[in-house]
């Protein structure tokens, strides 16, 4: 049990070390990014309850409204609660990189659990499937809600609700895709997969980017760096 269960929370550590430590500025409290993980940890246990009952009352009747809704809107509205009322208005949320630290670990304390649930079941043999899939773009989701989320946080007009929505929606729409994708597409389904992992990681390395970029800009800004250091 011990090897699964190790097994099962590896690459989420992994993956999160990676995006703390793009981070090129100050580096987020560990205890922060720890609350956020165990936060993302614990919303497994209300999605299987909900996901449950909506399956078993037979509410859920379309590969859609299984991707899109039971999946997509319901996990990352979750994430995207405990995150708004968190870390949203914390003091150390105070750099654009900064929501992406956070999301990244809630979503990838979600991946986690959720993992070792399923090598428990079904065995250690999918085990490098489930890292490189299901939680790496659970990462990836972060990344583009933690994105928006520092858009949101620091943008200096009325955008603001926007990138919050954008925070939501964005994140959904990819889950969603993901899920269709597996639940449509019953053979060769890697073929659709492979691409859309590849564009995933395209937008999540593109967004860690754009949000250092945007810190470095607020910080020349404020004149708290020299210009040749952008």
């Amino acid at each position: 049990m011990f090897v699964l269960i190790s097994a099962g929370i590896a690459p989420g550590i992994a993956l999160l070390s990676y995006f703390y430590l793009r981070d090129q500025y100050e580096a987020e409290p560990i205890g922060m990014v720890i609350r956020s993980f165990i936060f993302g940890a614990l919303l497994v246990f209300p999605v299987m309850v909900i996901q449950y009952a909506f399956i078993e009352e037979g509410l859920i009747v379309t590969a859609f409204s299984e991707a899109f809704l039971l999946s997509g809107l319901l996990e990352e509205f979750l994430k995207w609660f405990i995150l708004f009322y968190t870390v949203y208005q914390h003091a150390h949320f105070n750099e654009h990189y900064d929501g992406i630290v956070y999301a990244v670990a809630t979503s990838l304390g979600f991946a986690s659990i959720e993992n070792i649930f399923y090598l428990l079941a079904s065995g250690i043999d999918d085990a490098i499937g489930r890292a490189l899939l299901p939680v790496s773009s659970h990462a990836l989701y972060g990344v583009v809600m933690g994105y928006y989320f520092g858009r949101g946080k620091f943008i200096e007009n009325k955008s603001k609700v926007k990138f919050l929505i954008f925070s939501l929606i964005v994140p959904v729409l990819l889950h969603g895709t993901y899920d269709y994708i597996l639940i449509k597409i019953t053979q060769k389904w890697f073929y659709v997969m492979i691409p859309f992992m590849i564009f995933l990681w395209w937008l999540g390395l593109r967004k860690v980017k754009l949000a250092n970029k945007r810190q470095t800009e607020l910080l020349m800004k404020n004149n708290q760096i020299p210009t040749s250091e952008q």
